[in-house]
């Protein structure tokens, strides 16, 4: 691992070594940056989303860190001690850092494997709604009749259409939260 100062920090951001900084950070398994300013926790954020091109979570519980979550691609505020500056700044909330697990394992992989689903349910939708049109089109001649009335077409997406993704949010879960938890690997299936 790596512990490295606000002091540190400053010396590497003046000096212009963030990318020696970063090559370094890549052999550690973890990287704590202690001591640092709100700018600084910012700035490193920032290094390692455009430098490495790579997705950012940042966690904090006080008023220092909303720069921190506001840079980062999720922001997770922690309520506690020191207000609720960072909850309000953040993505998702939590009352305890303990609740970061099942947050990230638990909620996170049913969150994806229910949006991948909705999105093949919305192509399959909107695929089946514009065929049935577009095979009319040959039935009338292209006349530019409509098949379908108007309040119809407002009520396919409104009524017709809304009882899937409503019981995919509420109800659907591929894997145990248990086996989640167990098994935190997982989560990078999912991807």
């Amino acid at each position: 691992g790596l512990v490295i100062d606000g002091r540190t920090l400053n010396v590497i951001f003046q000096g212009g070594l963030e990318e020696k900084f970063l090559v370094l950070t890549k052999h550690c398994r973890s990287v704590l940056c202690c001591r640092s300013t709100p700018l600084q926790k910012s700035m490193v954020v920032k290094l390692v989303r455009q430098q490495l091109k790579v997705m950012t979570l940042s966690i904090g519980d006080g008023a220092n860190d909303v720069s921190m979550i506001q840079a980062a691609d999720v922001g997770i505020g922690i309520s506690g001690q020191e207000g609720m500056q960072a909850v309000m700044a953040s993505d998702f909330a939590i009352s305890r850092f303990k609740h970061l697990k099942k947050l990230l394992l638990v909620h996170g992989h049913w969150c994806y494997a229910r949006l991948a689903k909705m999105v093949i349910y919305f192509f399959y939708k909107n695929v089946s709604y514009v065929n049935v049109l577009f095979w009319y089109q040959f039935f009338c001649g292209f006349s530019g009749s409509t098949m379908i009335d108007y309040w119809q077409m407002i009520f396919f997406n409104l009524f017709f259409t809304s009882m899937p993704p409503l019981l995919f949010g509420v109800l659907d879960r591929d894997v145990s939260a248990e086996t989640l938890l167990g098994l935190p690997e997982l989560y990078k299936n999912g991807q």
